[in-house]
């Protein structure tokens, strides 16, 4: 195994991974919520997939802090990381928890 995913089913629910495809290599851990995935990879960062509008797609606001990142949880609309330092990042719906 050498940690490669693929995604495949409805693009409306993150079912489409093409956009990040060639990043997803040495893949550890992922998780999904109910439209995007997030996975860490080997070297502790994460790349993300799946659809903005329901808010846990956009992270563009806390994509350069997701380094050193030990393990994800997601809900339906958000989603955190712990990272190493201890320190949490969270992002999604700020009603939901990701904010």
């Amino acid at each position: 195994a050498d940690g490669t995913v693929v995604a495949w089913g409805n693009p409306a629910c993150g079912g489409d991974s093409t956009a990040v495809q060639n990043q997803l290599k040495k893949v550890q851990h992922i998780w999904g919520t109910a439209s995007a995935f997030a996975a860490i990879l080997e070297d502790r960062h994460v790349v993300k997939w799946g659809v903005v509008k329901w808010g846990h797609g956009d992270w563009t606001e806390v994509q350069d802090k997701l380094t050193n990142v030990k393990a994800i949880s997601a809900t339906d609309t958000a989603c955190a990381a712990i990272l190493a330092d201890g320190t949490v990042v969270s992002w999604g719906n700020p009603f939901c928890g990701g904010d």
